[in-house]
């Protein structure tokens, strides 16, 4: 299975990499807790690629100009909120994100762009189809505020 995601990031992230951090299981307090079921880190890799980039002249947070990118990402594998968290870990935290991000941030997006919502979306979904075996690629191009706000920075995303 390939899946690709588009995200707005803080900051300017390196131009490509890869994220190898393991992740602990962040559970739903209401999930069965099989007895094979642990706590210990899980193996947990992210492909990123940064595809634009932007500087206003505006200081959100403490330095006098803010700076994003979008990227796009690849999980390979697949841990609860593991984008969010790895984008956190490398200090480029999701603009939108009420968990692992920068509330300042998330403000700035809702007051000046109207966008209230997490900047992550999954662009593309690629899998072997289970009887044919058949290769099923499935491509959605952002919408709403997500295509308002890369617009906004002049950023066009081609398929």
């Amino acid at each position: 299975m390939r899946k690709r995601y588009l995200a707005v990031v803080r900051g300017y992230p390196p131009s490509e990499g890869s994220i190898d951090h393991p992740l602990t299981r962040q559970r739903d307090p209401y999930e069965f807790r099989g007895t094979h079921s642990s706590m210990e880190p899980q193996e947990a890799l992210t492909h990123f690629r940064k595809l634009a980039e932007v500087e206003l002249p505006v200081a959100v947070d403490r330095y006098p100009c803010s700076r994003y990118a979008l990227v796009e990402l690849e999980p390979i594998t697949g841990r609860r909120h593991q984008l969010r968290r790895h984008l956190k870990h490398i200090a480029h935290p999701i603009i939108g994100d009420a968990t692992h991000g920068k509330g300042k941030h998330n403000r700035y997006f809702a007051e000046h762009f109207g966008c209230n919502r997490l900047l992550l979306a999954c662009t593309e979904l690629a899998f072997d189809h289970p009887t044919s075996g058949q290769r099923m690629e499935i491509k959605r191009p952002v919408s709403g505020e997500f295509a308002a706000t890369l617009a906004r920075f002049g950023w066009a995303v081609t398929q």
